[in-house]
């Protein structure tokens, strides 16, 4: 038996304010927390090592001993390094695949809101930090496009843009990822962040090659009850692979299945994002900016530590 996806909440419709509206509530708490909490933080965790090689150069007391090129230490009989040049800037390319199942909320959101608020709060953070931002979006339709720009309102408007997409009917397909596309949508070295609501599924053909051109992130949001079903509560669930509604009661059988969906979600996932910090889970009921804060000062640290 396969996990069957909840009924949409009532409040997976789309919100009463405006996207543009949304976005500049959000904005100065994402200022607040540039200049208060990240400082530097967002552009170090988000740039990493991603520089341009330049050349090769004798290698020097003090010098990254990780930057040494060993084929032409061994060649030359004593130590180089690689000289790298850093980018000037950061591009972000923000993926949002878009799904009937994000339509889910137990509370008083939707996961599709929650995971739209935070890509908006990622692209509000790189308004904020003179990146470029662009964001493709991936739907039952087909994908919207909008490329990477640089400046506050050009960003809140392309952000705007992106939350006012509506919401996939229940009945809707599954979207087509535009693989080949996004191989080619940024330059080498930006940074891809994919928002989705990953279902259990194998790695998509051609991912290995963007891992290599870009820095390679994925957001997910979480429902309470999709971490663990309700006890003694039965609710209805909308099966998209059989188009119907059943009533899902939580017995044993239910929970194993629910479970064994679990695992099989968690490997997937870990399988497209090895590396524990370049993935981020965050509930429908927790505050986004500060899972956000979070995420960056884990990568900071870990970065000073190798």
């Amino acid at each position: 038996m396969a996990f069957l996806s909840p009924t949409p909440a009532a409040s997976a419709t789309a919100p009463t304010s405006s996207p543009l509206a949304l976005l500049r509530q959000l904005e100065w708490r994402v200022r607040h927390a540039v200049e208060n909490v990240l400082s530097g933080e967002y552009r170090s965790a988000f740039r990493g090592r991603g520089m341009e090689f330049d050349q090769v150069v004798k290698y020097e007391f003090g010098d990254d001993v990780r930057d040494i090129d060993w084929n032409v230490t061994a060649r030359l009989g004593e130590a180089y390094r690689k000289k790298f040049v850093e980018e000037r800037e950061v591009t972000v390319l923000v993926v949002f695949e878009d799904s009937p199942s994000l339509s889910f909320g137990s509370g008083a959101q939707s996961k599709r809101e929650a995971l739209l608020e935070l890509a908006g709060l990622v692209m509000l953070l790189g308004a904020v930090n003179r990146d470029r931002v662009g964001f493709v979006y991936a739907g039952p339709e087909g994908k919207i496009v909008r490329e990477p720009v640089r400046g506050r309102g050009q960003i809140m408007h392309a952000a705007a843009s992106l939350l006012a997409q509506p919401a996939p009917a229940p009945t809707d397909r599954a979207a087509e990822m535009p693989w080949r596309f996004l191989a080619r949508a940024a330059p080498k070295h930006s940074v891809l962040l994919w928002l989705s609501d990953f279902p259990p599924r194998a790695v998509p053909e051609g991912w290995t090659v963007l891992q290599r051109r870009y820095q390679t992130m994925g957001f997910r949001v979480d429902d309470p009850w999709e971490r663990a079903l309700p006890d003694g509560e039965s609710f209805a669930a909308y099966d998209p692979t059989a188009g119907r509604l059943v009533t899902l009661d939580g017995n044993s059988a239910e929970r194993a299945a629910h479970a064994t969906w679990c695992r099989q979600r968690e490997d997937a996932w870990t399988t497209l994002f090895p590396d524990a910090l370049s993935r981020l889970v965050v509930g429908t009921e927790h505050n986004r900016l500060d899972a956000l804060v979070r995420f960056f000062h884990a990568r900071m640290k870990a970065g000073t530590r190798r």
